[in-house]
């Protein structure tokens, strides 16, 4: 099993760490609202218009993703 890590190519390391990063980014973006409407005191409604309006970008990047993989393929 280490012996695969350490004879990865650029190609899979890359890939790999762009995944576990980027959700790790995205899981700590989703902290951060959560946060940002808790600290404001955004209440029900508040919390929904900010999860949708910042969530979005995280949204877009997600469907970006999965639309390159579709149309390579």
């Amino acid at each position: 099993m280490l012996d695969a890590f350490l004879h990865m190519d650029e190609e899979t390391f890359t890939k790999l760490s762009t995944a576990i990063l980027c959700t790790g980014l995205i899981g700590y973006m989703c902290f951060i609202i959560y946060r940002l409407a808790k600290d404001s005191k955004a209440g029900k409604y508040g919390t929904i218009v900010l999860a949708f309006v910042l969530g979005f970008g995280m949204f877009g990047f997600i469907v970006k993703t999965i639309l390159t993989e579709v149309l390579q393929k």
